[in-house]
């Protein structure tokens, strides 16, 4: 095979339609998009259309497969590496200086799922900014019931409030507990009392016992 043959696509006809369904769709409620040529799809949409997003990917698109349904918290870790490890650790970075992934973004915030085809295997990203100081954005399980589950995780550990959900009851924490786990801000104060036991149980490597004997 040559290497004109290996190349990545040029143009991704099945991609570049269904971001000219969701644009004629959505309007200007779709945010942004960006398509890799043979390799995935991202677009991202305001909070407002949401669920119209969902609809339109599930109705008009073949998107009958739900895969997850998360929330990317993009504050650096105002402690620096110290949570996970007492070695190379920088500066902490200061609240402002965030950086978004694919398609950007505005809020620390964002709504991330994925959907899939399962017939013409296209997949596809789903970005949503939520506002940063009380998320809240409408549920999926009237689209995809699957959602249900998700929505319930990103409430517990995040702190989204997902509208039209029936039960944002906890799956992991005890019902009194306070706080969101997974939210960067959140001290993981079990790792400042103990260190992570992989960093400090550390077996020498081969020979190097031997190499510390013959050097005393």
């Amino acid at each position: 095979m040559t290497e004109e043959e290996t190349a990545a696509p040029e143009a991704d006809a099945a991609r570049d339609a269904l971001v000219a369904t969701l644009t004629e769709a959505l309007g200007d409620n779709l945010v942004a998009s960006e398509v890799k040529a043979g390799v995935d799809l991202w677009v991202r949409v305001t909070s407002q259309a949401w669920v119209e997003t969902a609809q339109v990917l599930r109705n008009q698109c073949g998107m009958k497969y739900f895969n997850f349904l998360s929330v990317i918290d993009w504050l650096p870790s105002p402690f620096g590496r110290d949570m996970d490890a007492q070695v190379d650790q920088p500066d902490p970075v200061e609240p402002g200086e965030m950086t978004w992934g694919i398609t950007g973004g505005q809020t620390r915030f964002q709504m991330l799922a994925r959907l899939h085809d399962p017939v013409n295997h296209v997949g596809i990203n789903i970005k949503a900014d939520l506002d940063d100081d009380q998320p809240t954005i409408d549920s999926w399980i009237t689209v995809y019931p699957g959602a249900n589950w998700h929505e319930r995780e990103a409430a517990e550990m995040f702190g989204v409030h997902f509208t039209g959900h029936p039960n944002l009851t906890k799956l992991y924490l005890p019902g009194a507990f306070e706080g969101n786990p997974m939210r960067k801000d959140f001290p993981l104060l079990a790792r400042r009392v103990k260190p992570w036991p992989g960093l400090v149980d550390v077996e020498p490597l081969p020979g190097e016992d031997d190499d510390e004997t013959e050097a005393s």
